[in-house]
């Protein structure tokens, strides 16, 4: 007996359909609109510092991570960034500005291998590295988004950092790290943690250089020619790391920056951004192919059910 039309129809019209819509898909469909997009060079504090484990039992670096990953994937469509590492006083630019969301996998791998074993030297010159990282994003065109806990190692000369000259980028110091101090991991040179480092293994005082302290006259073994500054202090905290938050709002206030936690969250860092960096109107388009595979699974659903043996049961009944 030769199938009815609308047997031949429920058969042929859902392969057909779906056919459609993945055809029409793989042209890439969209709907544009205008849209304010800020472009960043994301760069990030790798130093020693950062392996503290102060945020919930995680190191520093390891939270920013998955942070960073969150962020850049709430971002939109169209905003280009790129990625850069700090360690002593410069920082190394991995790739420069790509669209996060056509290289978004590009983009997370790369921010999930970020490990403190890429430092090439061990001190931690904050001021002078968010100064670098400024240049280097206003020498491609895009804001800044510095990520450190704000521990200086070496600590500061007496007449603190140094101002910025030249022309701010705009973007957002972000800081991350725990209020309390806590130990800093040791590794030696293959990279096996040996401990904490201890108060001797690191300079406490500031350093010798610039001009000394308004006390100096008063410290022990002070000589106006020999030992200008007197005799540095052999003790202190330095071997122990918390978030310098007022010494990083310092830096960015000074530098035409914002300040914002990572903790905050990624919409806490938009707003930071977008009120301390600039936008462009760009128009972007959203793609319709997610709605589009969405309809094509709906008919091949519909299909699939009107087809099985209890449906064809029910309208026996019927």
């Amino acid at each position: 007996m030769s199938a009815g039309p609308q047997h031949i129809a429920r058969r042929v019209l859902p392969p057909l359909a779906v056919t459609g819509l993945a055809l029409l898909a793989a042209f890439g469909p969209g709907i544009s609109r205008q849209m304010p997009l800020t472009d960043v060079l994301l760069v990030v504090d790798i130093t020693r510092s950062m392996n503290v484990r102060d945020m919930g039992g995680r190191g520093r670096l390891d939270y920013a991570r998955d942070a960073l990953r969150d962020w850049v994937a709430a971002r939109p469509c169209g905003t280009r960034l790129g990625l850069a590492v700090f360690t002593e006083r410069r920082s190394l630019t991995l790739f420069e500005p790509i669209e996060i969301c056509e290289d978004f996998a590009t983009i997370s791998d790369t921010i999930e291998g970020l490990s403190w074993r890429m430092a090439w030297e061990g001190d931690s010159m904050i001021s002078r590295g968010i100064d670098h990282a400024m240049t280097r994003a206003r020498d491609m065109g895009v804001s800044v988004v510095f990520v450190t806990d704000g521990h200086e190692a070496p600590p500061l000369p007496y007449g603190g950092p140094a101002d910025f000259r030249g022309e701010s980028p705009g973007g957002v110091v972000l800081g991350v790290g725990g209020e309390d101090p806590a130990p800093i991991p040791k590794f030696d040179d293959l990279g096996r943690e040996t401990g904490f480092y201890t108060p001797a293994d690191v300079q406490h005082a500031p350093a010798r250089i610039g001009a000394p302290p308004p006390d100096a006259a008063e410290r022990p073994g002070y000589h106006p020619r020999n030992n200008p500054y007197g005799e540095s202090d052999l003790e202190g905290e330095e071997h122990l790391s918390s978030l310098h938050a007022d010494y990083l709002q310092q830096l960015a206030q000074g530098r035409g920056l914002g300040f914002a936690r990572l903790s905050d969250g990624p919409a806490a860092i938009d707003r930071a951004l977008a009120a301390n960096a600039p936008a462009d109107v760009v128009s972007v388009k959203r793609s319709l192919a997610p709605v589009l595979a969405l309809v094509a699974l709906l008919i091949m659903a519909g299909t699939w059910l009107a087809a099985s043996p209890v449906m064809k049961y029910m309208r026996k009944e019927e």
